[in-house]
């Protein structure tokens, strides 16, 4: 990498783990050769075979999360830690450690807030052929509701600028994290690129801990309630237009009989049809009035994104080289009142 990256850029790599002792200390020792001079931050959650130790002495600033679940986890990091440009992976080693380089050489070609490593084979294997399906599925489902973006919504391998991070507000728990991001970028249209990268398998002794099932549901609901309220337009014209064809299919017979005898003879049936239709123009009201809500919203985190500032990487009108930030945000207290390693992996 060249040396001027060196001197001008704060990076840091961030690493969730949950019980990653079999992979952590070979995965930071690939960040800190494939990026000398990034800070390297593992972020502890509830780990119980060991993680945190094999991460610290690999070098790593080790921080804690007791909120279990990965969305916690990158909530945490996003808030503690201040850099120019940041590096996400996953402590399991099935992401290369040596394409991080070409992650942030992309990031800052391309100017862009977001870099998304798609995962090359994962289709093949995905630790369980569920998974794989999973993939699929929620990778059609995002591009029909959200827009064609991305087409790896699920990589944890990410690369992100200052303002993307600190204007990205994440509500998610769990792996449904990365949904979140995607939405993000894709609401507001923020510049964002992909890179195609190789996808490795766990070692011998690491589990994955994505369940195909629980988590699926997890991320099927997220899907929900990120289009409720990002779209929210189509959301509820959806539910309006099912609750008018159910109220119509129930009015059609009474009306017919009605035109032909002059009774209503089944008066609770033509009740339920009016009910049905009365929640359905309801449906539609909340339609229109939340989507003005909804466009007011994207506006103001667009404003939020853009007053979070140009990266630090960006010269100021002066030409001069914009200071570098102090490396001891590392030293941070822990909810349980420890610190990291310190402010520096070298």
């Amino acid at each position: 990498m060249p040396e001027t990256w060196s001197d001008n850029l704060d990076i840091a790599v961030l690493l969730p783990c949950y019980n990653e002792a079999a992979t952590i200390d070979a995965v930071v020792r690939g960040f800190r050769a494939a990026l000398p001079q990034a800070r390297i931050f593992v972020y502890d959650n509830n780990s119980t075979d060991g993680t945190a130790l094999r991460a610290m002495l690999a070098g790593a600033t080790v921080m804690r999360e007791r909120r279990q679940g990965k969305g916690h986890v990158v909530r945490r990091m996003f808030a503690d830690i201040d850099a120019d440009i940041y590096v996400m992976a996953d402590g399991d080693g099935t992401y290369g450690p040596e394409d991080a380089e070409e992650l942030v050489r992309t990031l800052l070609t391309e100017r862009a807030d977001m870099v998304v490593g798609n995962r090359r084979g994962v289709h093949d294997d995905a630790g369980r052929q569920g998974h794989a399906f999973g993939n699929r599925i929620f990778n059609t489902l995002y591009r029909a509701i959200f827009g064609a973006d991305f087409s790896d919504i699920f990589s944890g391998y990410r690369a992100f600028s200052r303002r993307f991070v600190k204007s990205f507000p994440a509500v998610s728990a769990g792996f449904e994290i990365e949904t979140e991001m995607s939405v993000h970028a894709s609401r507001l249209k923020l510049p964002v690129n992909e890179l195609e990268l190789d996808y490795g398998r766990r070692p011998q002794g690491s589990h994955s801990k994505l369940s195909t099932f629980k988590d699926g549901a997890k991320i099927l609901w997220m899907f929900a309630m990120l289009a409720k309220e990002t779209r929210p337009f189509a959301f509820f014209s959806v539910l309006s237009a099912l609750f008018m064809t159910t109220s119509l299919s129930f009015m059609t017979p009474v009306l017919v009989e009605y035109f032909e005898t002059g009774l209503v003879a089944r008066m609770p049936t033509w009740v339920l049809s009016m009910a049905l239709m009365m929640i359905s123009i309801m449906m539609f009201t909340a339609a229109v009035i939340l989507d003005s809500v909804a466009r007011s919203r994207a506006e103001h985190l667009r404003i939020q994104y853009l007053n979070a500032g140009a990266d630090r990487r960006s010269h100021g009108a002066d030409g001069k080289a914009p200071r570098k930030q102090s490396d001891q945000i590392g030293q941070r207290s822990a909810p349980d009142g420890t610190t990291g390693a310190g402010g520096s992996n070298g």
